[in-house]
């Protein structure tokens, strides 16, 4: 947990410094007074690198450099510079260590709620999976590195279609069609696996949240069994060939896979109002968190940006009880709901222009 930040030449902050408390954290303020920029920040120290922009463009405009210096909880000190001149470089210094690099073993957990994800249910089948991936490369070990063989055993397979020449083809494309469906198989059981966990938790975390008596249901959406997956692949790969190569690219496995939410039986994508959907991304952050703590042994931060729109007095006070537990930062621009109802069991950050 953090105790306190600096912020030095970072984005819209000359030299500002703030205390947290462990529990929530609400950060209020017009559009435009940092608020985002200070969950950034955070993220920056805790994983070495910002969701939204370039190293370069964290350095306040027209600055050489920028610094952030944290304190924690136990008293350990982390710092992370940006120097753009004379030459472009980012160094972490953890307890007066200097390293290029931040490892995950030197990271800090943290989970970021953001708006662009709520795109992960009116978006495409690409955003549901990233979220699947991007919780395994954090909770399940050699998750990461399997996720780049299939890249590239794909991106083999993909270029050897769009050769001229059929006979080629066929003699060089078997040996990846085995590879392909042999990490395929690990990738779609360990998918299918953390779906399974996430639906244990879900419905009620979910009810808790919304207070209502909606339904939510969730289920990995593969082809074909887990436990035959691997050849139930290859046949199709081989028995498809043809029509791979018409159209250039590999149609089946999990790169075209879904993650399948239901709202009351209904299809999400169709169903569920911005409120619900808001609601039922949050739901999924919050398993996360709890995922995440358990397989990094301690309790990670929490970003919630802009979480407070389009949720009502009684969601947002479910949301607040139920992190309460949490070193959590929110950020809103909701003044007087903050005011009125947050300043006896939030700590809160005021911002202004």
């Amino acid at each position: 947990m953090l105790a306190e930040i600096r912020l030095k030449q970072f984005r819209s902050y000359h030299d500002d410094s703030f205390e947290f408390s462990q529990g929530v954290n609400i950060i209020v303020g017009p559009n435009a007074s940092g608020k985002t920029n200070l969950l950034e920040a955070i993220l920056v120290l805790a994983k070495g690198s910002s969701y939204r922009v370039k190293d370069a463009d964290l350095v306040q405009f027209k600055a050489p450099w920028a610094r952030l210096d944290t304190r924690l909880v136990t008293g350990a000190e982390r710092t992370v510079k940006i120097v753009l001149e004379p030459l472009a470089s980012k160094t972490y210094e953890l307890d007066s260590k200097l390293y290029k690099r931040l490892s995950l073993q030197h990271s800090l957990p943290i989970v970021l709620f953001e708006p662009n994800h709520l795109q992960m249910l009116s978006g495409g089948p690409e955003r549901r999976r990233n979220y699947l991936d991007d919780v395994l490369e954090q909770t399940a070990p050699g998750y990461a590195a399997l996720g780049r063989q299939y890249k590239r055993t794909l991106a083999q397979r993909n270029s050897l279609l769009k050769q001229n020449h059929t006979t080629t083809i066929k003699s060089q494309m078997f040996p990846w069609d085995v590879r392909l469906s042999q990490l395929a198989g690990q990738m779609v059981r360990a998918r299918t696996q953390l779906v399974e966990q996430v639906q244990t938790l879900l419905p009620e975390l979910y009810g808790n949240l919304s207070r209502t008596k909606t339904k939510v249901a969730i289920s990995y959406g593969s082809e074909w069994p887990s436990d035959s997956y691997e050849t139930q692949l290859l046949k199709k790969l081989e028995a498809g060939l043809e029509k791979d190569r018409l159209r250039g690219f590999t149609g089946h496995g999990p790169h075209r896979e879904d993650l399948v939410v239901l709202f009351d039986g209904h299809p999400a994508q169709e169903s569920a109002s911005r409120g619900e959907a808001r609601t039922l991304v949050l739901a999924l952050k919050i398993i996360e968190l709890q995922l995440l703590a358990q397989a990094r042994g301690s309790i990670p931060l929490l970003l919630l940006d802009d979480v407070f729109s389009e949720l009502d007095g009684a969601r947002r006070h479910a949301l607040t009880d139920h992190l309460k537990n949490y070193q959590v930062f929110i950020t809103t621009t909701d003044a007087d709901v903050v005011l009125q109802h947050f300043t006896d069991v939030c700590n809160v950050i005021a911002l202004t222009k």
